[in-house]
């Protein structure tokens, strides 16, 4: 009788691992499924995109089936429940489904109820966020007809997917609103919890200068407490405010609601994973990948790409019984549009911090964390890749699992 391999989600990192662990487990020995609740599968990166009208839903919808590997089962449900002691997950529909292995790749959600006055009347009103497709699209109406004022760009808490698409966004806004003749009427505010525009103090120093170069404050070590709708105010809990005429937030990040419903998770609903294995922590036989996880890593689809090829690693030698490579270090590599026709590359893992030098070979092509045109046209390129090579585990020549350090220009 054959065993069974479950992986739960079906987005980037779960669609990645089926395409791995299909090709490399005995068809005899192993059935695998994917379960999901989309039909639909989405680029999320393209979601900061959306409202500026640079992509449209066309270019960021695709149909989930059409990435599942052949001979992997796709169920289209909402998880309900795991069990790891039974090696079983429930369904909300009741459906109850056996597993030997399980592999957790539930993502994470934005949760806007988790800041006092974020929702209400004026949510998808002048408070807006980007990091749905329907918030995306709410704020591109939005954006078509603003006449300006103050817009407050605000990251609520960390950690969150894409950690730089809300200073992305904060210079595509610099240039969107320049392009529209409309600039000198728009201040633009940065807002974040962090000490600094990005984790990593080398690239916040180069984003920081950038930000100041468009004209958009820099406002840190800012946690909210709650939105003020009535006074359209962002309020910290230390006493300091921020007014905004349209606030483009972006909602604390929390694991999916079964993981909390399973008792799986920490206060965020991410899980205990091991950051070199990917091995959960107090389950053997379940492993965690992406941004279900709660790896000191950035939330982005390049990290599970470099987890997924340890992961498939680890997860045929645990069916051996041999012991695990421990060897994820954390590597994230992204670009960061920059506005006018530029963006920025930046490639870091848990030890090293982003340089400058070159990527992905010694002699280039692109440059580290530099502006440049060739980086802005890598980043919409990435999207083919997207949906030709990566969702489909296919090899990315010159890009390894393992950062080491950069080869300097």
């Amino acid at each position: 009788m054959s065993k069974h391999l479950l992986i739960l989600g079906g987005g980037t990192a779960g669609t990645i691992m089926a395409n791995q662990l299909r090709r490399r487990l005995c068809k005899t020995e192993w059935r695998m499924t994917v379960v999901d609740r989309s039909s639909k599968h989405l680029y999320q990166p393209g979601f900061l995109f959306l409202p500026f009208g640079i992509y449209q839903e066309k270019d960021i919808i695709r149909e989930t089936r059409d990435f599942i590997p052949g001979g992997v089962d796709f169920l289209q449900a909402e998880v309900g429940k795991i069990t790891p002691e039974a090696h079983a997950v429930t369904l909300q529909d009741g459906r109850e489904v056996s597993y030997d292995l399980l592999i957790i790749a539930t993502g994470c959600r934005t949760a806007p109820e988790e800041t006092a006055g974020m929702l209400g009347p004026k949510w998808r009103d002048n408070i807006h966020d980007f990091y749905t497709l329907d918030g995306a699209r709410a704020l591109r109406e939005k954006l078509a007809s603003w006449p300006g004022g103050k817009l407050v760009v605000h990251i609520n808490e960390m950690p969150i997917k894409c950690p730089v698409a809300p200073l992305e966004f904060s210079f595509l806004a610099d240039t969107f609103f320049t392009g529209r003749r409309m600039r000198d009427k728009v201040s633009i505010t940065y807002v974040t919890p962090l000490s600094g525009a990005f984790t990593k103090p080398k690239a916040a120093k180069k984003l920081s200068h950038l930000l100041a170069d468009k004209g958009i404050e820099l406002v840190t070590d800012f946690t909210a407490e709650k939105i003020d709708q009535e006074r359209n105010v962002l309020a910290c809990y230390d006493g300091r405010e921020v007014p905004y005429d349209l606030l483009v937030t972006t909602p604390t990040n929390m694991g999916d609601a079964a993981i909390q419903r399973s008792g799986l998770g920490d206060d965020l609903n991410f899980i205990a994973t091991n950051k070199h294995t990917l091995q959960s922590l107090k389950h053997p036989d379940l492993f965690v990948i992406g941004d279900a996880t709660n790896l000191p890593a950035s939330k982005a689809g390049s990290v599970a790409h470099f987890e997924s090829e340890t992961l498939a690693d680890n997860v045929l030698r645990h069916i051996e019984g041999e012991p695990l490579k421990e060897e994820f270090d954390g590597h994230s590599n992204c670009f960061i549009e920059s506005g006018n026709g530029k963006a920025l590359l930046i490639d870091f893992n848990y030890e090293y911090e982003p340089h400058e030098g070159a990527f992905p070979f010694f002699f280039g092509p692109m440059k580290l964390l530099q502006e440049s045109r060739l980086n802005h046209w890598g980043k919409h390129a990435f999207r083919w890749i997207y949906w030709h090579i990566l969702l489909r585990a296919l090899p990315l020549p010159g890009i390894s699992r393992n950062k080491k350090p950069p080869v300097t220009a």
